[in-house]
């Protein structure tokens, strides 16, 4: 969330002089950074006439300083502090948004630092060893990590599939533990080896069978899917109220005819968009995004710019300015039958008799809608199998899950992500639904 530290040599390029005048520390990166106007406050000064030994003999004219004004933050602090514990000890992210306005109730990133050592200043060598750890504590993986978001993307290409008509919640497809295009031999594993048999739009959500997303993603095509995911906001920088946050990337012919060199890897292939179907490739989101888009999915469409400020407060008077909440372009109407379909089948993830997130939803005392999500770091052969215990630790598959809870009236969504937690439904999963009881516990 930032902090403070002393006034650097760049700082003073951009600092009023005048107004930083005995000035020792300015707001730094996130939060402090972002609203150091309204945190500083206003210097003040007078103008006095001095005798010849410099005594003062008069004040013409006196200015009083005024004090900055406290910033009311939306972070729910039992929420924002069971993501933290959850996170302990791992590399990952977890943001919370309240889907009715917007609001981020939980901005987490580990493993973290202490703001309060960074603000009295440390060593050079300490400050290194930071900077140099493997770990990257430095780095805000919340708004600035990039990450393929793996099957949590279903949700959005079912719903696609549904928008432009090439299904419908009931239509069927056969799952026998691949899927291979028309005149191709290559197999597109699904993560069940034996298969799902025949899936719907419900089941294929709530077991995640990639069999029938590689389907869709095939009749749907990658411009179509595409666009569908910049409805939902990916490919480009949610507008959080700080600086610093990376867009991610929704890949399509024409990016990958300008992203590289040679003519050869500059065609787009047929796999590519197959792939594309379960997350995977080129498409990358941040934490902050894939939280924006299980917002987005709990309001139906409905889209609010995320906010980490919620107003400020008159130190003179105490009164409270609050922040209105700030509309987004919406996803495009889709039919009520549609949602319902995608988060039915999200609702069963979590608490369906086959539910891949059952373990962890189906003691929940309220409704809630998930979706797992297991993300490849590298590419294994045709005909090699994935052995988590036989590779090293930071090349496994990263670990992300998306929720939000009540179904009726969701007043909260949640996205983890854990960098080679190797299971959505295992390793994330757990950590959402901490900081979903955390903070209804103590809003119903």
């Amino acid at each position: 969330l930032g902090y403070v530290g002393g006034i650097s040599a760049d700082d003073k390029k951009t600092l009023d002089p005048v107004e930083y005048a005995g000035t020792t520390h300015v707001g730094k990166i996130s939060v402090e950074r972002s609203f150091e106007a309204n945190l500083h406050g206003t210097s003040g000064h007078e103008d006095v006439v001095v005798n010849v030994h410099g005594r003062k003999m008069q004040v013409l004219d006196r200015v009083r300083s005024l004090p900055g004004r406290d910033v009311i933050l939306t972070i729910d602090m039992a929420a924002q502090l069971a993501g933290f514990q959850a996170l302990e000890g791992k590399r990952g992210a977890a943001v919370a948004i309240d889907p009715r306005n917007g609001e981020v109730l939980a901005f987490v990133s580990t493993p973290a630092y202490d703001p309060n050592a960074l603000s009295a200043g440390l060593s050079r060598r300490a400050y290194l060893a930071l900077q140099e750890d493997i770990d990257r504590p430095l780095f805000n993986r919340a708004l600035r990590g990039q990450y393929p978001p793996g099957s949590t993307i279903k949700p959005i290409v079912a719903l696609a599939a549904l928008h432009y008509g090439v299904t419908t919640p009931e239509r069927r497809v056969g799952c026998r533990g691949f899927f291979t295009l028309p005149r191709s031999s290559h197999r597109y594993r699904d993560w069940r080896p034996a298969g799902h048999g025949p899936v719907n739009l419900y089941s294929a959500i709530e077991q995640s069978c990639d069999v029938y997303f590689y389907s869709m993603a095939r009749e749907l095509g990658i411009e179509r899917m595409g666009r569908f995911m910049e409805a939902f906001g990916l490919g480009s920088v949610t507008g959080v109220d700080i600086g610093g946050e990376e867009k991610g990337l929704v890949p399509s012919p024409a990016w990958k005819q300008k992203a590289f060199r040679q003519p050869g890897a500059r065609v787009w292939f047929p796999g590519e968009t197959v792939i594309a179907g379960i997350g995977q490739g080129y498409l990358l989101v941040t934490p902050l995004q894939l939280a924006h888009v299980a917002a987005t999915t709990a309001a139906r469409g409905q889209r609010f710019q995320p906010m980490l400020v919620k107003g400020s407060r008159n130190p003179a008077t105490g009164t409270i300015e609050f922040e209105a909440p700030k509309p987004l372009p919406p996803v495009p109407e889709q039919e009520s039958a549609w949602w319902d379909a995608i988060i039915e089948g999200m609702h069963g993830v979590m608490q369906g008799p086959r539910g891949t997130a059952r373990g962890v939803g189906l003691s929940a005392p309220y409704p809630m809608a998930g979706k797992s999500g297991t993300a490849q770091v590298f590419s294994i052969g045709q005909n090699e199998k994935y052995v988590a215990k036989d590779i090293a630790e930071r090349r496994r598959d990263h670990a992300l899950f998306i929720a939000f809870a009540p179904i009726a009236e969701p007043r909260i969504a949640v996205a983890v992500v854990i960098e080679n937690g190797e299971s959505g439904s295992k390793a994330a999963a757990p950590v959402a639904r901490a900081v979903i009881d955390a903070y209804l516990k103590h809003t119903t």
